[in-house]
């Protein structure tokens, strides 16, 4: 079993989390994120939640001064929104940047594991779901195969061996961030994290799948759709044939 062993120094971690009305989830995950990396700083980057999201998030970098809330004017979109966080991140000089959501579905106990791995020399560390002794909890037999499905669907067209092209539980080191070149990312959806992926492979990056468990949220409702998905299953024939 893989042990890290030593956690980060205090302005080297950033762990970069989306809200869209997730004023009930917030208060929770930074909590946690806080205790699994207690020398790491969290970026909420808030699309203007109507539920208050922004509030409670600024009250909470009031506390606590290793959270910081970026506030947009609107829904714009999961990708464009890791895009301004990991732009805020790299200004700052941060090392090491982390993406994942707000809604608890990935558990921050992963976050060692992850960080020791990146800082041991991976550029790109996955939290998969489909390796080993990775997985899925409270997952209906009709969206663990349209997960699995969409992934081998990806990965022929691509041509690349990630498991977990989907995944958005991801430590990225400094340098890969730079690499993929950030601005010309086109994606927003789900494609958003097969199109980072793609680039990091074609860039020649190391990139490494370690297990994780993914749970369902508690809380909230689910933001996929089918034009989301849909949206994936198109994008991967323009990065295969198009320019990363």
């Amino acid at each position: 079993m893989y042990r890290p062993r030593v956690a980060s120094a205090p302005g080297t971690c950033l762990i970069v989390v989306p809200t869209y009305n997730e004023r009930d989830n917030v208060a929770d995950i930074s909590a946690r994120l806080l205790a699994a990396l207690p020398e790491t700083d969290v970026l909420f980057v808030d699309d203007n939640s109507p539920d208050g999201t922004g509030a409670l998030l600024d009250e909470m970098a009031t506390r606590d001064a290793r959270i910081h809330v970026m506030h947009r004017a609107g829904k714009l979109g999961l990708g464009t929104a890791y895009i301004a966080g990991f732009g805020w991140g790299l200004a700052r000089g941060y090392a090491y940047l982390f993406e994942m959501d707000a809604d608890g579905s990935h558990d921050p106990r992963h976050l060692p594991t992850m960080l020791q791995l990146a800082q041991d020399g991976t550029d790109v560390v996955v939290g998969s779901r489909y390796v080993a002794g990775g997985g899925t909890v409270n997952w209906g037999i009709g969206r663990q195969l349209i997960s699995r499905g969409g992934g081998v669907y990806a990965r022929t067209i691509l041509g690349v061996k990630v498991r977990d092209l989907t995944a958005g539980f991801i430590c990225w080191r400094r340098r890969a961030l730079e690499a993929i070149d950030l601005p010309t990312v086109s994606s927003n959806g789900y494609s958003f994290q097969i199109e980072m992926k793609y680039r990091a492979i074609t860039r020649g990056l190391t990139l490494v799948e370690t297990p994780i468990v993914f749970e369902d949220r508690r809380v909230g409702q689910s933001k996929m759709s089918r034009a989301i998905f849909a949206e994936a299953l198109l994008k991967v024939w323009a990065l295969r044939f198009g320019p990363t």
